[in-house]
């Protein structure tokens, strides 16, 4: 089946395809934008489950989506499996008695619509300009936000994972070879303060005054304490960072920096900041390559488990095809 394509759609298919708006939100803002029929014109139940229904409509548009996300068509029966799954992972939450509050809802909705370039108000905009209340869509994003809590918490002890384990998974693939090793740094954020407002050559002269402490601060214990005697300086509570929790950039900064020195000054909107590097120990478990391989087999034993948990949802649950 090809994909739909007019005026209106064709801007939400090209955020789908830019990863800005999921592919099922992309779908129905879709049919809605080129005029198709919409959840108010459901038409007969297919499927119970647990009494709660599957409409035939439910069914032909999850098959449009998944042609329109795979561009395969998938049988009917795929289909209904799919949304029986659905059907089942809303109840179980509703079961467990999980609260998932509105402020849990609404900020996932704000960070989809700041993904698509959008406010949360835009996007809400979008939708009902598209004849789809938001609703609809907080709902879903409900449901998926209870899942993951669910799985996680039944299953949290199996769900750990040994440093040992990690580190031989990482070694029988090899990555362990890789150049980068990771570190665990001890830092002093110290600043330099600027009013807001303030003028470029007052900028200018509180970096001066930055560079002069950087030439002179060696060592943290005595350099701290000359810091802090100099005019309008903070030196801030200690920080521990692995370099696997860094930004590449500021991962480098601090590569280049000697034990017992600052890094750079860099304007910030509180002033002009540094950072003393106080310690730096190798930290092979913090790596960046372990970290990649324990979020890798963390991913695949939540799946795991995720499917073990829906297959007993199915064996009990009361399933009627009409």
């Amino acid at each position: 089946m090809q994909a739909m394509s007019t005026p209106m759609t064709r801007p939400i298919m090209q955020a789908a395809a830019k990863g800005r708006l999921p592919v099922a939100a992309a779908f129905c803002l879709a049919l809605a934008a080129a005029g198709l029929p919409g959840p108010a014109q459901a038409q007969q139940v297919a499927v119970i489950v647990n009494g709660a229904p599957i409409t035939t409509y439910d069914i032909e548009q999850r098959s449009k989506f998944t042609q329109l996300s795979t561009h395969k068509t998938p049988s009917r029966q795929q289909v209904i499996e799919e949304l029986i799954d659905e059907k089942l992972k809303v109840q179980v939450g509703q079961r467990y008695r999980l609260e998932i509050t509105d402020s849990d809802v609404e900020n996932a909705y704000s960070n989809m619509s700041k993904r698509m370039r959008m406010t949360p108000e835009q996007l809400t905009g979008a939708l009902a300009h598209a004849g789809i209340d938001s609703q609809t869509l907080k709902a879903r994003i409900r449901a998926d936000i209870s899942w993951q809590q669910i799985v996680r918490g039944k299953f949290q002890s199996s769900l750990q994972l040994r440093d040992k384990d990690v580190l031989a998974k990482v070694r029988s693939a090899n990555k362990d070879d890789q150049k980068e090793v990771g570190y665990e740094y001890i830092l002093r954020p110290v600043l330099f303060i600027v009013p807001p407002g303030s003028s470029e050559q007052v900028i200018e002269a509180r970096k001066r005054e930055a560079e002069a402490l950087r030439v002179r601060f060696d060592g943290c214990e005595t350099g701290l304490n000359f810091a802090r005697a100099l005019r309008d300086v903070a030196v801030r509570d200690q920080i521990v960072k692995s370099s696997a929790d860094l930004a590449p950039a500021f991962r480098k900064m601090l590569e280049e920096v000697a034990v017992g020195k600052l890094t750079g000054p860099d304007v910030t909107a509180q002033g002009i900041q540094m950072f003393a590097l106080c310690s730096k120990r190798e930290n092979k478990v913090d790596s960046a390559a372990v970290k990649e391989t324990r979020d890798e087999m963390f991913a695949e034993q939540f799946q795991a488990k995720s499917k073990r948990f829906l297959e007993e949802l199915r064996k009990q649950a009361m399933i009627e095809v009409k």
